[in-house]
């Protein structure tokens, strides 16, 4: 998705108040972007807490600055400065971390982005996205330059199956029809799901129902999405985040709240390092059960404990 985010940041460059950062973090990718704009271009270094606090000093200017780095260098390095500095003060600063989940593999945990949703969604004013696919950045990105809250913003693969094309940009969007249920995956895992429920019958697999956000209303999501629910059809989550915080609790208390009781809830999300070695993206998956196998068997009923 990063190269989809350049090239929309390009697009907007010529804006007065569009300004960008980055934690000595592009190479070989923002080159044009910082030839386009000037002085607007940041190259801040190594020095995280001091770019969140930049940036809340130029959205405190009348700037609309966007902040980019590894997902956990501009989230969990700076968090202070983003509590203080830009979220209790209502900062038009967007905030986007690259390498969502187990996305940067082998370069293990001090690089992978397993709670980053949780600790956004703690702080008030905060709005957190999760783009599912490489096609939901431009919109995303001219969505948020024009909102007046704060925002983070985890990319990271887009696994779409190539020759599918996703429907537009929604923060909640139904990918595949299914009779037997809804599976909701946040962000880039809706992509990774789909050819596993694409492999299933209509009538014997969940709808999928692609989330780029966390719902706070019942009906954000789809009508359809919502029919199922309230037949209390069986509802599945999957998410490469820790469940603490995450999409399933989130529903969980969504449909407590308007009392909804699915006749089955079943969750698989990041576990951590169970196996304490390090590993590829999909070695990870393999060992919380985020697989396509492991999803299959979930669906088919046959998952196996994790």
């Amino acid at each position: 998705m990063r190269r989809e985010l350049t090239s929309t940041f390009e697009s907007i460059a010529h804006l007065p108040d569009f300004c960008f950062l980055t934690g000595d973090l592009g190479f070989m990718s923002f080159e044009t972007l910082q030839q386009k704009m000037g002085a607007r271009f940041i190259n801040a270094g190594i020095a995280e807490q001091n770019m969140i606090s930049m940036a809340a000093g130029l959205a405190k200017q009348g700037f609309r600055p966007w902040v980019y780095s590894i997902a956990p260098f501009c989230y969990a390095r700076p968090f202070e400065q983003i509590r203080n500095d830009i979220a209790l003060h209502d900062l038009p600063v967007r905030i986007v971390g690259n390498g969502a989940g187990y996305g940067y593999g082998v370069q293990g945990p001090t690089h992978h982005a397993l709670e980053d949703c949780c600790i956004m969604r703690s702080l008030q004013n905060m709005e957190v996205y999760a783009p599912a696919f490489k096609t939901d950045i431009p919109d995303l990105v001219r969505k948020l330059q024009a909102a007046q809250h704060p925002a983070y913003i985890r990319i990271g693969y887009d696994f779409l199956p190539q020759g599918v094309v996703a429907p537009s940009f929604s923060e909640f969007r139904v990918l595949l029809p299914g009779k037997t249920g809804t599976l909701f995956a946040l962000g880039s895992m809706g992509g990774y799901v789909y050819p596993v429920l694409a492999g299933f019958p209509e009538d014997s697999r969940p709808s999928l129902c692609v989330c780029c956000t966390f719902p706070e209303k019942l009906d954000e999501l789809p009508f359809e999405i919502q029919e199922n629910l309230h037949r209390r059809k069986p509802v599945y989550v999957v998410e490469e985040h820790v469940q603490t915080g995450g999409l399933a609790e989130c529903l969980a208390l969504l449909f407590c709240r308007n009392g909804i009781a699915p006749e089955r809830f079943c969750a698989r999300n990041a576990l951590g390092y169970p196996s304490h070695k390090y590993g590829s993206q999909q070695y990870y998956w393999n060992k919380s059960g985020l697989d396509s196998e492991s999803i299959s068997k979930l669906i088919r009923g046959q998952e196996e404990k994790i």
